[in-house]
C-alpha cells in the first residue's frame, strides 16, 4: 500500500481474524454454512500468504453435526443425535502408519468401554492445497463412537472419549513413527465438529466437499483465519480448535504453561482414576498460545465447570481496582486468581460447545469484537464490521463487545444472554465471599512484633564489597527510588561493554537481556490504564483444581512482591494457622570446594526444598545472610532458579511459594529476573540497610526510614509493571 493523504502503512498491523453466525431460533441451514464460509472469505486479509502463493497461515470453519446427512452417507448404523460423538481425523499419509494410529485409537476407544462404529473418508480436494501445505498434508478421515450404553450420562461420555483420545495422542508422539505428527484430533464431540486446514479462507469449501453439499446444514458456525506471530503454520495449529479459537497473543504463556505443567502433580479425580496419570502432560509441547490454552479450556470442562465459568477464570476482567463490581463477582475472581493466574494478553476469545456460543474480551480491550442482531433471528460477530451483507432494515442492532466483558448465545434458549446475568449467576454458585473471609490472610492485618536484627553478620561496609554495591548504584538508583518513589530514568545507550564480553566481575543478573512478546500491540501505558494492572499476589500451596472447595484460596495475600524486612518478620513468625509453615534455608557455599562446593550446595538447597514440602512446610525463603570468608553466598537468581526448576522436575512445585531474601537485587531488571524464574516475594535486605546508613550519615528529614522503604519497594512494583507492560 501507498502512502495516501492521512494513511500511512507504517502504522498498518496484521492479526487473526475470527467470527461466528447463529440462529436465536435455532433454525438448522446450509446457509449459516455460506455465511460463515463469507465471514471468513472476507477475512483473508488477515491472514498471510506463502511463497507459493497458495498455502495460507490455516483457516478453519465449526459447525453443528449434521445428523441427518451422516445418517445418509454412512454405511453403517448410527444412533440418534447426542448418543454419538463424531470427529474429522488427522492421519499420516503412509498407510502402514495410518493403520497403526488406528488401531491404537479403536484399542483405546474400546478400553473405556466404548462402542466404535465406524470410519467414513472424508471427501477431500487435493488439487486445493499449495505446494507447501500439499507436503504436509494428512489423509483425514470421520471416526464415530457411541456410548458405552444408553444409560451412559453425557459428562461421563465426554470424560471417556477425552481420556482415550489423551493417550492415544501420547502413545503417538511417544512413537517412532516418522509422521507421527501428522496425527491429530481437531474434535471428537456428540454437538459439533470442525473442518479445518493449512488453506486459504476461500479455499475451505473447495478442499472439504461436504460443506458444499446442502444436506450439510447448522444453526451456528464459528470461524477463524490465522496470522501465525509465534509459530510456523502447520495443519494441526489451524483454527478453530475444540472449544475456542483466538484473535490475539497469550503474553503470559511460559508462565501459564510452567503453572500448569505444576499443577499436574496435583490432580486427582474420582472420575478419572488412575487414568488420570494417562493423560499428562496436560499440555502438548510445541503448540501455539491458542493451543495450548484450548487444552487447558478443555480440562476445565472436565472438572463439571460450564464454558462461560472457564472462560471467567481464564481471561478475567479487571477485578482488583473496581469498586463498582458486586461483591459476589469480585469474590469470584478473588477466589479464582488463587485457582488459575489469568492468560493475558491482547486477545478477543470466540468459544462454543455447541451449546453456548460466545466471545470474551481481554481486560485491555485491545482486540476489537462487534456484533450484530437482526430482526430474523441471527447474530453475527466478527473482530470487524462488514462481514455478512446485512439489509439495513433487517438489524435490530450493532454492538461491540466491552474489555473484560462476555458476549454470550444460550443455544438452548434461543436467546442473548446479558455479562452481568451469566456472570452473577456464576458468581454465587458457591459461597466464595464465605470462604475468602475465612481462609484468605492479608499480610497488612498480620500483626508485628519487632524482631532482633541480625547480630553476627559482617559490617555494612563489608557486605557491600561482596555483593558489589557500588557509589552509582547508592546514588543513583537507590536513594532516588526511596525518596521520590518512581524509577530513576537515564540516558539512552551505554558504552559498557556486556557482560559476556567484560573483563570485570558481573552479577549474573547482567548476563540476561529483556525478551520482548511477539505482539502486534504497543505495550500498555500503566499510568493511563492503572485500573487494569495489578501486582498482588497469594503465598502458599496450590490444590487440586478438580476440588472447587475452600481450601483453594487458604493462601497470604501480599499486595507488593517487594517486601520489607518487616514484612518477611511476619511472614516468618506467623502462626496463627496450622496451614501455614515456613522453612528458611540458606543459599550459601563452602569457598575452599570451588566450583563443586557451588553445586553441592544448589544440591543440598533442593534437598532442603524437598524435605521441608514433605514436612508440610508451604513457604521456604531462600536467604543470602551471614556469609562469611569461608561461606559465599550463591547469587539468588541461580538458587532460585534451581530450586524452582528442580521442584517442578519432581512434581513439587506447586506445593509451595518461594520467598527470597537477598542482598543482591537493587535494580527492577534483578526483581523482575527473579520474579521470572519461580520467586513470589524479594526482600532486598542489603538496600534496606543501605538506606538506613543514608538517612543517618546524611541527617535527612524531609522522609523517614519508614517511608524511603515503601518508597523503593512501591518503585520497584511500578517498575516491575511497567516491565509487564511490555
Amino acid at each position: 500500500m501507498k502512502r495516501q493523504g492521512l494513511y500511512l502503512p507504517e502504522f498498518e498491523h496484521d492479526n487473526c481474524g475470527a467470527g461466528f453466525i447463529c440462529s436465536l431460533k435455532g433454525k438448522k441451514s446450509n446457509d449459516i454454512i455460506h455465511k460463515a464460509l463469507e465471514i471468513l472469505d472476507k477475512l483473508e486479509h488477515r491472514g498471510a500468504v506463502s511463497a507459493d502463493g497458495k498455502t495460507g497461515d490455516g483457516a478453519g470453519i465449526l459447525i453443528d453435526i449434521p445428523h441427518q446427512f451422516f445418517l445418509d452417507e454412512c454405511d453403517f448404523t448410527i444412533p440418534k443425535a447426542g448418543d454419538y460423538a463424531v470427529g474429522n481425523v488427522f492421519f499420516p499419509k503412509k498407510e502402514n502408519q495410518r493403520g497403526y494410529c488406528i488401531s491404537v485409537f479403536e484399542e483405546n476407544i474400546k478400553k473405556q468401554g466404548l462402542q466404535l462404529l465406524g470410519w467414513r473418508n472424508v471427501p477431500v480436494n487435493k488439487a486445493i492445497p499449495g505446494r507447501i501445505a500439499g507436503e504436509t498434508e494428512p489423509f483425514v478421515m470421520q471416526i464415530f463412537v457411541g456410548k458405552e450404553n444408553e444409560e451412559q450420562k453425557d459428562f461421563d461420555f465426554n470424560l471417556k472419549l477425552y481420556i482415550a483420545r489423551k493417550v492415544t495422542e501420547h502413545t503417538l508422539i511417544n512413537s517412532k513413527l516418522s509422521e507421527s505428527k501428522f496425527f491429530y484430533v481437531p474434535s471428537l464431540s456428540t454437538k459439533i465438529i470442525i473442518f479445518k486446514g493449512l488453506l486459504m479462507p476461500n479455499d475451505i469449501k473447495l478442499y472439504f466437499k461436504d460443506l458444499m453439499d446442502t444436506r450439510v446444514v447448522t444453526r451456528l458456525a464459528l470461524v477463524h483465519q490465522r496470522f501465525s506471530t509465534n509459530t510456523f503454520p502447520t495443519w494441526d495449529l489451524a483454527q478453530p480448535f475444540r472449544y475456542m479459537c483466538h484473535n490475539g497473543e497469550i503474553n503470559t504463556l511460559r508462565g501459564n504453561v510452567m503453572r500448569m505443567r505444576s499443577r499436574e502433580g496435583l490432580l486427582k479425580s474420582k472420575l478419572f482414576g488412575e487414568e488420570i496419570k494417562n493423560i499428562l502432560p496436560i499440555i502438548l509441547p510445541g503448540k501455539s498460545d491458542s493451543a495450548t490454552m484450548d487444552m487447558v479450556v478443555e480440562l476445565l470442562l472436565m472438572t463439571g465447570r460450564s464454558l462461560p465459568e472457564v472462560m471467567m477464570m481464564l481471561v478475567p476482567e479487571a477485578w482488583e481496582k473496581n469498586e463498582e463490581m458486586s461483591e459476589a463477582k469480585r469474590a469470584f475472581y478473588e477466589y479464582n486468581s488463587c485457582v488459575m493466574e489469568p492468560w493475558d494478553g491482547p486477545a478477543s476469545i470466540p468459544f462454543t460447545d455447541g451449546s453456548y456460543i460466545g466471545a470474551v474480551l481481554d481486560r485491555n480491550g485491545l482486540r476489537p469484537s462487534r456484533y450484530s442482531v437482526t430482526k430474523d433471528g441471527y447474530v453475527i460477530m466478527s473482530s470487524e464490521t462488514g462481514v455478512v451483507e446485512l439489509a439495513p432494515e433487517n438489524i435490530e442492532y450493532h454492538g461491540r463487545l466491552e474489555p473484560g466483558k462476555m458476549f454470550l448465545v444460550d443455544m438452548e434458549a434461543g436467546r442473548i444472554v446479558n455479562d452481568e446475568e451469566i456472570k452473577e449467576k456464576i458468581a454465587k454458585k458457591y459461597s466464595y465471599k464465605k470462604w475468602l473471609d475465612s481462609n484468605l490472610v492479608h499480610l497488612k492485618n498480620i500483626p508485628y512484633n519487632d524482631c532482633p536484627l541480625f547480630l553476627n553478620e559482617a559490617s555494612l561496609e563489608k557486605r557491600k564489597a561482596v555483593f558489589g554495591y557500588t557509589l552509582e548504584d547508592i546514588n543513583t538508583i537507590i536513594l532516588p527510588m526511596g525518596q521520590h518513589a518512581k524509577e530513576p530514568i537515564g540516558s539512552m545507550g551505554s558504552d559498557t561493554p556486556i557482560a559476556v564480553l567484560s573483563e570485570r566481575p558481573q552479577l549474573l543478573y547482567n548476563y540476561f537481556k529483556q525478551l520482548f512478546a511477539q505482539v502486534t500491540n504497543p505495550p500498555l501505558d500503566g499510568i493511563r490504564e492503572e485500573l487494569i494492572t495489578d501486582i498482588s499476589l497469594t503465598l502458599g500451596s496450590d490444590y487440586n483444581i478438580f476440588d472447587i472447595t475452600e481450601l483453594s484460596c487458604r493462601k497470604l495475600k501480599i499486595q507488593n512482591p517487594v517486601i520489607s524486612k518487616e514484612d518477611l518478620d511476619k511472614i516468618k513468625n506467623y502462626d496463627a494457622s496450622p496451614d501455614y509453615k515456613v522453612v528458611s534455608i540458606p543459599i550459601l557455599y563452602t569457598i575452599s570446594r570451588g566450583h563443586n562446593g557451588l553445586e553441592e550446595a544448589l544440591e543440598n538447597n533442593l534437598r532442603e526444598a524437598e524435605k521441608a514440602i514433605d514436612n508440610g512446610a508451604n513457604i521456604i525463603i531462600l536467604s543470602d545472610r551471614d556469609s562469611n570468608k569461608d561461606n559465599a553466598p550463591i547469587p539468588a537468581l541461580l538458587a532460585c532458579s534451581f530450586v524452582n526448576s528442580g521442584l517442578q522436575r519432581l512434581g513439587k512445585r506447586s506445593k509451595l511459594s518461594i520467598i527470597i531474601e537477598s542482598a543482591e537485587p537493587r535494580e527492577v531488571h534483578h526483581f523482575a529476573l527473579l520474579f521470572g524464574f519461580g520467586a513470589s516475594a524479594i526482600n532486598p535486605y542489603l538496600v534496606n540497610e543501605i538506606i538506613a546508613e543514608q538517612i543517618e550519615e546524611h541527617d535527612i528529614t524531609e522522609y523517614t526510614f519508614d517511608e524511603a522503604i515503601k518508597n523503593y519497594n512501591k518503585a520497584i512494583g511500578k517498575g516491575i509493571l511497567k516491565v509487564m507492560n511490555k
